[in-house]
């Protein structure tokens, strides 16, 4: 058991070819041709896009694909050093070329760009961000090229609190919950009762929790046992050990604060201002991550689980100095996939359906066998 744990740390890919041509549905039909599903798709974005300005009061930026490697802004998206961002000289001619990096993520720039765009207490910004993760192994619901609605709002040392994430969590839900209502009533087809409906409501649960129902199971399995059970759920503290001294999931030391302890409602330590929304997905019949999240490492935090993670050398970077500094303002922000979205909400069964990028030609021939069309 204890070996299963430890490989279940590193995040939610499948590992073989083999497993996927299990878990995708036989006699797949698609709801949607590709031309409509890409009518819904960007129905979808424009509303997501504009209810998470409403309900978080964020603005949409620019955001960088390319970032200097000495900035330490750059995404490593675990603490191990698994996955790792490409990287390449840039400046023809210069004597110097500038060290570059393709961003995994903007969930450290976003943090800088509040103090860049001057958001005060309460406003936020929101990015349309493009990434590349070369490390994910490509399955039905990962691939090289990422997109995320990457958010970031300013708070106050008051709002670091359980309660103000879950208010946040709620106000983000009910947008997703909206945007897939609105395709229903515009395409019908996507409302033929094969699906069940998307749960209105999100079932809020410590990782802690789902440890004591489940001991025995490693991490996705006790995730798929409980959405099983509530189809979208809400998991708080994700990095920090649990009671069987392994986190939920590795996460990155550097921004989502993990490592604050508070009280569960039955009276037991917690720790960990984040979480997932995961929801079941009715066509692949599995576990499915739409974003994480979370309130901001503080300096102290920041320092605490930089040490825990052995990354102290990364306390110089320019990122980590403005934290430490206290030049950039206090935080909450978190990362919505795009195409995970699109793919749940237009009930597809690969999320090579709904975005465009490489695949391995093993899963391309799995995916013609299944009826899937991936675009190419």
């Amino acid at each position: 058991m204890t070996d299963s744990k430890v490989a279940d740390l590193a995040g939610p890919g499948i590992s073989t070819y083999e497993k996927v041509e299990k878990i995708l549905p036989q006699n797949y039909m698609a709801l949607q041709v590709p031309k409509d599903r890409m009518k819904a798709l960007y129905m979808i974005k424009d509303y997501i896009e504009k209810g998470l300005a409403d309900a978080l009061n964020l603005q949409m930026v620019q955001v960088p694909l390319i970032v200097s490697k000495d900035s330490g802004v750059n995404d490593m998206l675990d603490r191990d050093g698994s996955r790792t961002p490409i990287e390449f000289p840039a400046g023809l001619g210069l004597e110097k070329r500038i060290e570059a990096q393709v961003v995994q993520a903007a969930t450290k720039w976003k943090r800088m760009a509040l103090k860049q765009f001057n958001c005060q207490t309460g406003e936020g910004i929101n990015t349309d961000m493009r990434a590349v993760r070369k490390d994910y192994f490509l399955d039905h619901d990962h691939s090289s090229y990422v997109d995320q609605w990457d958010w970031e709002k300013v708070i106050t040392a008051d709002q670091r609190n359980l309660d103000y994430l879950t208010g946040v969590v709620k106000k983000i839900w009910n947008v997703i919950y909206g945007a897939g209502q609105l395709v229903k009533e515009e395409f019908p087809e996507l409302d033929n009762g094969q699906y069940p409906d998307i749960p209105k409501e999100l079932k809020f649960i410590h990782a802690e929790e789902i440890l004591e129902r489940y001991p025995d199971l490693p991490r996705k399995q006790r995730e798929t046992k409980i959405i099983q059970d509530y189809p979208a759920v809400f998991i708080y503290g994700i990095g920090w050990p649990l009671a069987d001294g392994y986190p939920h999931e590795m996460r990155a030391a550097d921004y989502d604060d993990w490592i604050t302890p508070g009280v569960s409602k039955a009276g037991n330590p917690i720790h960990g201002l984040n979480g997932d929304i995961l929801v079941w997905n009715p066509v692949t019949k599995r576990r499915h991550e739409l974003t994480s999240m979370g309130v901001r490492v503080t300096k102290e935090t920041l320092v605490k689980q930089m040490e825990m993670a052995g990354l102290q050398e990364d306390l110089k970077l320019p990122y980590h100095q403005a934290i430490l500094n206290d030049d950039i303002p206090l935080s909450i922000g978190g990362g919505i996939g795009q195409a995970r979205t699109y793919m749940y909400l237009l009930r597809t069964a690969h999320i090579g359906e709904v975005t465009v990028t490489i695949w391995p030609q093993q899963l391309k021939d799995i995916c013609a066998k299944k009826n899937i069309h991936v675009l190419q």
